[in-house]
C-alpha cells in the first residue's frame, strides 16, 4: 500500500545508507504510527534483515552494546534530540520467554513478516520505506488506527505471557492515544493480570508515569482498576472505590481521586503535583470514622497517615528520592490554602517554612485540583488573587531561621560566647517570636532580644523554646481544625 508520510531526511538517509548497500530497510513501530496519525514521533526506529555487524559496518559511528541485536546510529551533526541517536534491529524471530519479559533465544531473519508477526499489538506492527512510501501491514494495523483501537498481534493470551509489560502498555496507549482495548484484548489482559507482579517496579513505575502524564489519567486508572493492574501497582488507591465521604462531598473517595488527577492533567500540571493529586487523599479509608452524633464521616488525620502512605507507594515503584520527598510534603500540606476567610497569614508564613517557597506555588495548584475534584464550580479568580497577595505578603516576612536578620555568626559578634546548644535555642526562639510579629525581625531588636535570651540558663531557655513551640502547635490545631471543619473532613 502506498503512503506518503512525512519522516525526517535524517531517517531516510539513514535507511538509505543500508538500502544502498542492498538491504531491506523499514521504519517501524510507534513512529509509523504516530506519522499515520499526524503525530509527532518521540523516537525513530529502523527494522532491517542486515546482521548487526553489517549495520555498524555501514555507519561511520554507532554504539552496539545489548543482546537483543539493536545498533545505534549516531548522527552527530543533527540537532534535533529525537534523531540524535537512531535505532536499528534485525529482523528477528523469538523463542520461549523465560521471566514473562525476555526472550530465551533471539534469532536473526531475513523475513519482515516474522518480526512483525512477533511484535505486541497491530497499531505497532507496521514497516514503512521511507523511500518507496509503501506501507506493510499484515494485521490490518491502519484499520484499527482509523478505528481507534488497541488489538494484540495474533493471540492476545501469548502476547500478554510472553511479556507481561504488554499489560500496561495496552494501557498507556490506551489512554495516550484515547483509543479502545478490543473485547478480547480486554479479556486476556483481565485474565493474565497477576502477571504484572513478574515485571520490575521500575518498568512498571516507567508506563505509570506515561499514563499519569497523558491527557486522560483517569481514565488509564480506571482501565488499570478494570483489569485488575492497578492492585500491582497502587493497590491502596483501590480502598477507596465506592467508599462514600462525608456530606460535603458527592463522590467517593476514588471518584474525587480521580476526578483531582483529571484536573491537574487537564491544566498540565507538572509530574509530582499530578502524583500528589492523585494521592493527596490515599490516607482518607485508614481514617474514616462515623461521628455519632452527626451520622456523617469524618477524616481526621488523613493528610498524616496520607504522607506516610504516599512515601511507601513512591519507594515502592522506585521513584527518585526528590521526586518522593516533593510529593510527600505536599501531600502532608495540603489541607492549607482551603479558605480565605479561615485562613491567616501566621498560618501562610508557617507553611511556606514548611513546604518552602519553591513549592508553595504547586501546593496552590495542588488545592485548585482538589477543589474542582469536589465537583466544586470553577476557579474563582478572586479566590486565587487572595492567595496570591497572602503568599506574597508572607514572602517578605521569615518563615525559617535562616531568613532572620540574625545568624549564629552575629551571635558570636555579639556575645563573645562559642557556638553551642544556645545559639540553635535562641535563634529559634527569635524565629517563633517572629512569625507571628514580622515587624520585630530587625538588626536592632534581634540583636537586644537574642541578648537577653542567652543569658537565661539553658534549662530556661529550653522552657521558653518548648512553650513557643506548643504555642505555635496550638495555633496550628486550631487553624487547621477550622479548615476540617469547613470542609468535613
Amino acid at each position: 500500500m502506498k503512503v506518503q508520510l512525512a519522516s525526517p531526511i535524517t531517517v531516510k538517509n539513514n535507511a538509505k545508507t543500508l538500502q544502498d548497500k542492498g538491504f531491506l530497510t523499514y521504519l517501524v513501530g510507534g513512529c509509523v504510527r504516530d506519522l499515520l496519525m499526524a503525530r509527532e514521533p518521540r523516537d525513530w526506529d529502523l527494522n532491517t534483515n542486515a546482521t548487526p555487524e553489517e549495520i555498524v559496518e555501514a555507519y561511520p559511528k554507532t554504539f552496539y552494546e545489548n543482546k537483543f541485536g539493536t545498533v545505534t546510529i549516531v548522527n552527530e551533526e543533527e540537532t534535533d534530540l529525537t534523531l540524535k541517536n537512531i535505532e536499528v534491529t534485525p529482523f528477528r524471530t523469538e523463542g520461549a520467554y523465560e521471566d514473562f519479559r525476555h526472550p530465551q533465544e533471539l534469532k536473526f531473519s531475513q523475513n519482515l513478516a516474522e518480526d512483525l508477526a512477533r511484535r505486541d499489538f497491530t497499531i505497532n506492527a507496521l514497516a514503512y520505506d521511507p523511500w518507496s512510501e509503501e506501507l506493510t501491514d499484515p494485521f490490518d494495523g491502519l484499520k484499527d488506527i482509523k478505528d481507534k483501537i488497541i488489538r494484540a498481534v495474533g493471540d492476545p493470551d501469548e502476547r500478554f505471557q510472553e511479556d507481561a509489560l504488554r499489560l500496561l502498555r495496552a494501557v498507556r496507549l490506551a489512554t495516550e492515544l484515547g483509543f479502545t482495548i478490543e473485547d478480547k484484548t480486554l479479556q486476556a489482559a483481565q485474565n493474565k493480570a497477576n502477571l504484572l507482579a513478574k515485571i520490575s517496579k521500575e518498568r512498571i513505575r516507567d508506563e505509570f508515569i506515561k499514563i499519569i502524564m497523558s491527557p486522560n489519567p483517569a481514565e488509564g486508572l480506571t482501565l488499570c482498576s478494570k483489569i485488575g493492574l492497578l492492585a500491582y501497582i497502587i493497590p491502596e488507591l483501590e480502598a477507596g472505590l465506592n467508599m462514600k465521604q462525608n456530606k460535603s462531598h458527592i463522590y467517593s473517595v476514588w471518584e474525587h481521586s480521580l476526578r483531582t488527577v483529571q484536573h491537574s492533567a487537564d491544566r498540565d500540571f507538572s509530574l509530582h503535583v499530578r502524583l500528589t493529586a492523585l494521592l493527596h487523599d490515599i490516607g482518607k479509608p485508614k481514617t474514616r470514622r462515623l461521628n455519632p452524633e452527626t451520622q456523617d464521616f469524618t477524616f481526621y488525620g488523613h493528610e498524616v497517615v496520607g504522607e506516610r502512605l504516599a512515601k511507601k507507594i513512591l519507594s515502592d515503584l522506585k521513584f527518585p528520592v526528590k521526586t518522593i520527598e516533593i510529593v510527600t510534603k505536599l501531600v502532608r500540606n495540603h489541607m492549607f490554602f482551603s479558605d480565605t476567610e479561615k485562613i491567616t497569614l501566621s498560618a501562610v508564613r508557617r507553611i511556606i517554612a514548611n513546604v518552602g517557597e519553591d513549592l508553595v506555588q504547586d501546593l496552590i495548584k495542588v488545592r485548585i485540583c482538589d477543589r474542582i475534584g469536589m465537583g466544586r464550580p470553577k476557579e474563582e479568580p478572586y479566590r486565587l488573587r487572595k492567595y496570591e497577595a497572602m503568599i506574597d505578603e508572607a514572602m517578605h516576612s521569615p518563615t525559617s531561621v535562616k531568613m532572620l536578620k540574625i545568624d549564629g555568626q552575629r551571635l558570636i559578634e555579639i556575645s563573645y560566647e562559642t557556638p553551642g546548644p544556645k545559639f540553635s535555642l535562641t535563634l529559634h526562639a527569635l524565629l517563633e517570636e517572629v512569625l507571628d510579629q514580622p515587624e520585630l525581625n530587625t538588626n536592632e531588636y534581634l540583636e537586644k532580644r537574642a541578648l537577653e535570651l542567652m543569658s537565661l540558663p539553658i534549662e530556661e531557655l529550653k522552657k521558653l523554646g518548648e512553650a513557643g513551640k506548643e504555642k505555635k502547635e496550638a495555633t496550628e490545631a486550631v487553624e487547621i481544625k477550622k479548615i476540617h471543619k469547613k470542609y468535613g473532613v
